[in-house]
């Protein structure tokens, strides 16, 4: 079947099926919503539980006594555990960690020699290098098969989906590997060798690829690759996927075809399964590829992920519902330690069924790779919460949302700023303005020569500097009415204008951002651009790649 063709059934739609049949039986269980609201509690504890027991040959394990920890009553576990085990970022696993990649040490963080380690890195702090195991995997597995059980239950016909090709827009470094055999490398680099057939029938772009570095003719050679195939499926970071989708379209008009949206090019594209980033300020120019107009039909059937290189966290299991489930039985433990704690020596932490909606909590994981109380650095927000060990309370599965970093906000002048403001605010300001936007910051203007303490935003707009200044003034406007609307601090230092200035709103080029990561060596598809920092290097370089 040729992309041109209306959508049907190719022999890879048998792979549909067999997916189908396989998750049928998760499907119905994911729509218990009593199930998660009352078993959320135990099931995390099972998983805890079993983390111990598996490690507690290793060295980490033994000097903290995983033995002895595995067999504490249920009611107990979890503080057992805490009293033996301190909350612990990448520096405190660092040492630990390059014994047994560069080492080849058996038994550390883990059972047994750790094969794989996933190079990840933040546009702010140095490398780090993840341990992968098998049981990573398989658990990264369950979760990509809830992905399609839940997008069954939104509605999606998996066999028709799969009846197509499904594109992949991952990672972008090839494996490195030393002396022991030790892999490193992206994790999408890590996984993509193990796509075996009959699922490498419908994969896209192909291992070649996917494995290719340079992400510029990465893109394009995707767009190359894929333009004439039945694209069903997008999995990939929003940013990337704009990308693409407009380097797709270039090519078909180059070649001849009259195309006026990416219908078509793709007219069967039925699923965008997404995560990383906040999807609402992309939205409108998904909206414009998809259908023409910022405001005009979206892509049929999305789903968001909450990822991470140490594991999968949440999903979205509600159409239209920017709550996401919290992945409870896949093989990690979560923990969540107040914003406001997270760097305190005797921070508090909390299991699911104990956090409170409304205020903010840092991410901690216990993962099947070794991570013990890890911090991952990402800070949610819950709207609902599960019930206790009995069952008892709880309104429903434990779903939370991603508000920012713990270490990305502004707060130069009492402002308290975090990421979720800035990016609620760009979305409203942009519709409210009228024009399409792409990736964004914010950082602080600091008093001086002249000029007001404020906050100033860097923003892509189509047309750049020469965007017409009375948008851009209604953008300002729009974009200082929702901070305020959202944040009672801000609205206090903004009151007259008496303690910061109304915001500077910076216009730069489309894909001005991702020269700037070209720069910096970070260009790819798990990279992601700040949102905001409490200090103007991010902003300044930004604005010094538009140039």
């Amino acid at each position: 079947m040729s992309a041109q063709q209306p959508g049907g059934y190719r022999w890879t739609s048998l792979v549909g099926l067999g997916l189908k049949a396989r998750v049928s039986r998760r499907r119905t269980l994911l729509g218990d919503e009593r199930y998660w609201m009352t078993r959320t509690a135990s099931l995390q504890r099972e998983q805890l539980r079993g983390l111990l027991r598996r490690a507690a040959g290793t060295e980490f394990g033994r000097a903290h006594g995983f033995a002895k920890l595995a067999e504490t009553p249920e009611r107990e576990l979890v503080e057992a555990y805490r009293a033996r085990v301190g909350i612990a970022d990448y520096s405190a696993f660092r040492p630990l960690v390059q014994r047994m990649r560069e080492g080849g040490e058996r038994d550390v963080l883990w059972p047994g020699l750790v094969m794989d380690y996933a190079q990840t890195s933040g546009t702010t702090a140095g490398d780090k290098f993840i341990p992968v195991t098998r049981e990573m995997l398989a658990s990264n597995y369950r979760a990509a098969l809830d992905i399609f059980a839940h997008a069954q239950r939104f509605g999606v016909s998996v066999p028709r989906l799969l009846g197509g090709k499904a594109l992949f827009l991952g990672g972008s470094t090839d494996l490195s590997v030393n002396e022991h055999g030790i892999r490193t490398g992206d994790l999408s680099g890590l996984v993509t060798p193990l796509i075996r057939w009959p699922i490498s029938k419908i994969y896209e772009p192909g291992p070649d690829v996917a494995l290719m570095s340079h992400w510029p003719s990465k893109i394009d050679a995707m767009a190359r690759r894929c333009i004439d195939r039945d694209i069903r499926m997008i999995n990939g970071m929003p940013s990337w996927g704009l990308v693409l989708l407009e380097r797709v379209m270039q090519l078909a008009r180059e070649r001849g075809r009259e195309v006026r949206t990416i219908r078509d090019v793709w007219p069967n594209l039925t699923l965008f399964v997404h995560g990383g980033v906040k999807y609402a300020p992309f939205e409108p120019r998904v909206r414009q590829y998809f259908s023409g107009a910022s405001d005009g039909a979206d892509i049929p059937y999305r789903l968001e992920l909450y990822p991470a290189s140490e594991g999968f966290i949440a999903l979205q299991d509600r159409r239209g519902d920017p709550g996401l489930r919290l992945l409870a039985d896949i093989g990690n433990f979560y923990e969540f330690v107040p914003l406001e704690e997270i760097d305190s020596p005797n921070a508090r932490a909390f299991t699911a069924e104990d956090v409170e909606k409304g205020q903010k909590y840092v991410v901690t994981m216990t993962t099947c790779a070794g991570l013990w109380r890890y911090v991952i650095g990402d800070v949610v927000m819950f709207d609902t919460v599960p019930g206790k060990l009995d069952g008892r309370g709880g309104e429903g599965p434990c779903r939370l949302r991603i508000v920012g970093r713990h270490r990305h906000f502004i707060n130069a002048f009492g402002e308290n700023l975090i990421v979720e403001h800035i990016e609620n605010a760009v979305a409203k300001a942009a519709g409210a303005a009228g024009v399409v936007i792409g990736e964004f910051t914010a950082a602080p203007v600091y008093p001086g020569e002249g000029r007001r303490a404020g906050l100033e935003l860097a923003v892509e707009v189509a047309g750049g500097a020469d965007v017409d200044r009375v948008k851009i003034e209604r953008f300002a406007l729009a974009f200082d009415e929702s901070l305020k609307a959202q944040n009672v601090d801000y609205t206090t230092k903004r009151t007259d204008s008496l303690g910061m200035a109304a915001p500077t709103i910076t216009p730069v080029p489309l894909g001005t951002f991702h020269r700037w990561l070209e720069r910096k060596g970070k260009l790819g598809g798990q990279h992601k651009c700040p949102r905001c920092a409490n200090h103007r290097d991010i902003l300044g370089d930004v604005v010094a790649a538009s140039r």
